[in-house]
């Protein structure tokens, strides 16, 4: 069972040393992805566009394993301010509201104060 590295260029990937997502036999695991755009490493300080761009982020990374959105099957959202969560559902119902992903909301701290939510997601191909 070969194991798959992928990257997005991101230069946080190679300066900490970690893959954006690991492939391993049907299992997907994307690491924790914050709002940053990264073709242009530019950051919206609007929790709900980051949420979005999180979510862009996630679903590009998913067609390079040649999987999608659909075979989510566990997703951790991040967040420094548990109580502006709430703001993210309408983007997360429209990604999410149809798979209905296992689920679970951390409040913590995040590695830049610019960013307002990390996702992180397990899919598991078919």
């Amino acid at each position: 069972m070969a194991r798959k590295l992928i990257s997005t260029g991101s230069p946080f990937e190679f300066e900490i040393g970690y893959s954006r997502a690991v492939v391993q036999g049907k299992w997907i695991f994307v690491s924790g992805t914050t709002g940053y755009d990264y073709k242009t490493m530019t950051i919206s300080d609007d929790l709900v566009l980051q949420t979005e761009q999180c979510l862009k982020n996630i679903k590009e990374t998913l067609e390079k394993a040649d999987a999608s959105l659909t075979n989510v099957v566990r997703v951790t959202y991040i967040l420094p301010n548990a109580d502006d969560f709430k703001q993210c559902w309408p983007v997360l119902k429209k990604y999410f509201g149809d798979i209905r992903p296992a689920a679970t909301m951390i409040n913590a701290g995040l590695a830049d104060s610019k960013m307002k939510i990390e996702i992180e997601v397990t899919a598991l191909k078919p």
